[in-house]
């Protein structure tokens, strides 16, 4: 495997573990309402646990409430029991054929929490990250073994996929900051 395939793809797997903390951030709530929280959720559907988005329409009522329109009139209590019963410590309330899913206000000490999950998450990102460094460096080294490139071009590939690192890393602290200082705002 040449060079610049073994830093395309180390770039590549990188690039997904950055997208991966964009997806595990948006599910911590800041208190504010946003329809990916219920991604998560599985509904019972006639016997098997389907997503909620495929049984409902969920949107936002307003910055602080959700609503969730399920498509079928009889999967309303299905529906609200799956948000209640949710690790989200949502309480949804059934108006007509519409939930409405109020997002309670974060206390400081939860705010804290919240911080802490976030930077748990980026922590998991992280090594991922190095993960991908230590492979491709491993995939460096054995191309040098078998001589299949000279020791200053390894050398330059290995400073590379360092300062590839160093970007990703970078971008998920940027992340972790900004994701705190959303939490931590009331």
């Amino acid at each position: 495997m040449p060079i610049a395939e073994i830093r395309k793809t180390a770039e590549q797997k990188m690039q997904k573990s950055i997208e991966t903390l964009k997806v595990d951030l948006a599910k911590i709530r800041t208190g504010r309402a946003h329809a990916g929280m219920l991604d998560h959720v599985m509904v019972d559907y006639y016997g098997s646990m389907v997503p909620i988005g495929q049984v409902a329409n969920v949107g936002l009522g307003d910055a602080r409430t959700l609503t969730v329109q399920p498509w079928e009139k009889k999967m309303i209590p299905a529906v609200e029991k799956a948000i209640r019963e949710s690790d989200l410590g949502l309480n949804p309330s059934t108006q007509g054929d519409v939930i409405r899913v109020p997002m309670p206000v974060l206390t400081e000490q939860r705010r804290r929490d919240l911080t802490k999950v976030v930077r748990s998450e980026a922590e998991g990102a992280r090594v991922a990250v190095r993960n991908q460094r230590r492979d491709a460096n491993t995939q460096l080294k054995e191309l040098l073994k078998k001589k299949a490139v000279p020791e200053d071009e390894e050398r330059r590939a290995q400073d590379e996929v360092q300062k590839l690192t160093d970007r990703f890393i970078a971008e998920i602290d940027r992340m972790v900051a900004e994701k705190e200082k959303e939490i931590m705002t009331v």
